[in-house]
C-alpha cells in the first residue's frame, strides 16, 4: 500500500494560471532551501521552495498526524508564514530536504515546530493540489505519518516562528468547525478531512 499513490483532488489544476504566477512577489528563501520536485519520469530534482510554490511544480512533501484516541492534534499556523499563516493544520507538515530521508524530515521537523519527539508510522501516499493563496500553488505528493500520543504527557516546545498554537479535536468537532469557518482551515486539512472523514488517516 505504500507504494501506491492515492490522488485526492483529480479535476484540479495542476498549478496556477500565467496571472497568477506574476502576481507573487515572494523573494526565494534566504538561504535557499532546496527541495525535491519530482519530473514527468518520477525521478526527483532540487528546486528552490519558493519557487515550486509560485510555479506550482510538482514536490515531495510530508503530513505528520498524532492522535490521543479520537482526538487529532493540530495547529494553528504562526501568522508570519509565508503562505496560510493563522490557519489551522494538522500536526505537522513540511517538506524534505533535497537528499533527506523521509522519516529523518518528519523527526526534524516536529522538533522544529513542536519540540515533539515521537515514534511516527508511515501509513500512505497522497497527491493534491491547490491555490493556498497570495500566488503561491501547492501540487504535492504528500508521504502521510501517524503517532499515538497521552496528550496528557506529551511533551512540547511551541516554536512561535512556526506554530500559534496547539489543541486537540475529535472528527465530529472538526468537520463541524470546517463547515461553519473554512476559511480558519488550510486547503491541504480540507482536502484531507474531506476525504478521510473519519480522520483514519
Amino acid at each position: 500500500m505504500l507504494d501506491d499513490v492515492l490522488y485526492l483532488t483529480p479535476d484540479a489544476a495542476d498549478g496556477p494560471d500565467i496571472d497568477a504566477q506574476s502576481s507573487c512577489t515572494l523573494a526565494p528563501s534566504d538561504p535557499a532551501i532546496m527541495i525535491p520536485g519530482i519530473s514527468a519520469d518520477g525521478t526527483l530534482f532540487p528546486i528552490e521552495k519558493i519557487e515550486a510554490h509560485i510555479k506550482g511544480v510538482h514536490h515531495l512533501a510530508l503530513s505528520v498526524f498524532i492522535f490521543d484516541g479520537d482526538e487529532l492534534l493540530i495547529q494553528r499556523r504562526a501568522d508570519c508564514k509565508y503562505h496560510c499563516g493563522g490557519q489551522w493544520a494538522n500536526t505537522c507538515c513540511t517538506h524534505p530536504h533535497m537528499g533527506e530521508d523521509i522519516h529523518d524530515a518528519v523527526a526534524r521537523r516536529l522538533d522544529e515546530e513542536l519540540g515533539i519527539a515521537i515514534d511516527t508510522q508511515a501509513k500512505r501516499i497522497v497527491e493534491y493540489s491547490a491555490d493556498v493563496g497570495n500566488g503561491l500553488w501547492e501540487r504535492e505528493r504528500v508521504h502521510m505519518f501517524r503517532a499515538e500520543a497521552d496528550k496528557h504527557t506529551l511533551d512540547y516546545d511551541l516554536n512561535p516562528d512556526e506554530v500559534a498554537e496547539i489543541r486537540w479535536i475529535k472528527a465530529i468537532d472538526l468537520h463541524q468547525e470546517i463547515m461553519d469557518t473554512p476559511e480558519k482551515f488550510t486547503p491541504w486539512f480540507r482536502i484531507y478531512v474531506s476525504k478521510f472523514p473519519e480522520l483514519d488517516f
